[in-house]
């Protein structure tokens, strides 16, 4: 009976992952708020009945990946690189270039956070809940930035959703291909190097080295 619940349980995961990963590729193909229920059992080759044995309904679903997504933030701020003195400007860097790769890798469901949740409340509520921890995590940085004698411009916790909503609307915007005609492609470096500097700037961090500012300029 065990063993026969065991594999239950990873038929189960299984089938869930595959859900999971068809609902991405059916967001990608047609946008969050378009794709149906059936459009993701027909992607993952699944009955549509076998869709609410996992989920109880697509915003579920996405919540699902929203928490994949924070287990592997998790995962990252684990790194034996990650600083967490924002006096610092190199672990400013590395956590906007942590960020930028990992909008590049989740694009999709990233773009399908948002229009969830500009279009139901209780959604963007559940998902403000949840991401709460990492607001709290950047103030952390930004309160030993502060005890190292950096003049912070306001509140840890005010400048940290400063930090939190900057990078998502950034990043959203060029990697989606929103961002103005530059006359250029936008390269991760330098998108990288300019999030930096600007937030390095705006929390009173000393002036940044000069290879940082030798940037690519507007024709």
């Amino acid at each position: 009976m065990a063993v026969g619940a065991g594999v239950r349980r990873q038929q189960a995961a299984q089938t869930e992952a595959e859900l999971k990963a068809a609902a991405v590729r059916a967001f990608a193909r047609l946008g969050y708020l378009n794709t149906k229920i059936t459009d993701i059992t027909a992607e993952a080759g699944r009955a549509a009945g076998s869709f609410y044995t996992h989920f109880a309904n697509k915003e579920a679903l996405l919540e699902a990946l929203l928490n994949d997504l924070l287990a592997q933030g998790d995962a990252s701020a684990r790194d034996e690189r990650h600083g967490d003195d924002f006096s610092d400007r190199d672990a400013i860097r590395w956590h906007v270039a942590v960020y930028w790769d990992f909008h590049r890798r989740h694009r999709v469901v990233m773009d399908a956070l948002r229009q969830a949740a500009t279009v139901d409340a209780a959604f963007a509520e559940r998902s403000r809940h949840l991401t709460e921890p990492d607001i709290h995590h950047i103030a952390d940085h930004l309160t030993r930035a502060r005890d190292a004698g950096v003049p912070l411009p306001g509140d840890p916790l005010v400048l940290a959703t400063v930090f939190t909503t900057l990078l998502p609307g950034f990043a959203g915007m060029w990697l989606s291909g929103e961002g103005p005609r530059l006359g250029r492609e936008l390269s991760d470096e330098e998108a990288i190097e300019t999030l930096t500097s600007f937030i390095h700037a705006g929390i009173g961090g000393a002036p940044d080295p000069p290879h940082s500012q030798q940037l690519p300029e507007h024709p």
